[in-house]
């Protein structure tokens, strides 16, 4: 299948074999970034204007294990292929424990998840896909939890980008929905450790307020949109 990025005009090929058949799915495209939704049911989109008079080049080797790797969907080890409205979350969690239970919780709550090893691959991860949902523990990659690569880029982010994204941080020193905390920290939600097992009851109230509390703008920005 090929795609063009409405945006940019980027010509986007997908093999046929790793498109969901009659499914609506969604990707980023890779020159410019534009999220582009595609419906395999619907009409095919244009071709470019300008077709290359040679055969396409053939695709690049697959990395071996431990290559970093970039195809059209984004980064090596990131989603393939969503289907259109899928909820999305990125856990980084060092310790074993608390991930697998912060990972069955985010799924049993309807998301994909994602789990980079380290903050180099959260970063890479978070400049191909824009997530529901961000869970990060202040020591994830680091030794002193106010200086931390990903939490430094997620406050970074233009507002428009980040108000679309629920971001809780794991805390030892910081009680849970501490909001003095939330604010000098510049997340939506505050999950102390000693909450985890009780973690699925209070982000899904912490992010059922966060969505209350911006519905008006999303809904604003979306007509704006069109």
């Amino acid at each position: 299948m090929d795609i063009v990025c409405e945006k940019c005009q980027n010509s986007i090929k997908i093999p046929d074999e790793k498109v969901p058949k009659g499914k609506a799915f969604a990707i980023n495209c890779p020159k410019c970034k534009n999220k582009i939704s595609v419906n395999p049911a619907a009409d095919p989109p244009p071709s470019p204007a300008k077709a290359p008079s040679a055969p396409p080049p053939q695709p690049p080797p697959k990395a071996q294990d431990g290559e970093d790797s970039e195809s059209d969907n984004g980064p090596g080890g990131g989603f393939e292929y969503l289907e259109a409205g899928t909820k999305t979350a990125l856990l980084c969690e060092s310790n074993t424990e608390f991930h697998a239970k912060l990972k069955s919780i985010l799924e049993s709550m309807g998301y994909k998840v994602l789990s980079p090893q380290e903050p180099r691959e959260a970063l890479k991860q978070l400049r191909f896909h824009d997530f529901d949902v961000v869970l990060l523990d202040e020591m994830f990659g680091t030794r002193n939890p106010d200086v931390n690569h990903v939490h430094k880029h997620l406050s970074q982010l233009p507002m428009a980008t980040r108000r679309n994204i629920f971001v809780s941080l794991i805390s030892e020193r910081f009680k849970t929905g501490d909001n003095m905390q939330t604010f000098n920290k510049s997340v939506n939600f505050i999950l102390n450790t000693a909450d985890i097992d009780r973690a699925q009851k209070i982000l899904t109230r912490g992010i059922n307020d966060n969505n209350t509390f911006y519905r008006v703008y999303k809904e604003s920005l979306a007509k704006i949109r069109g």
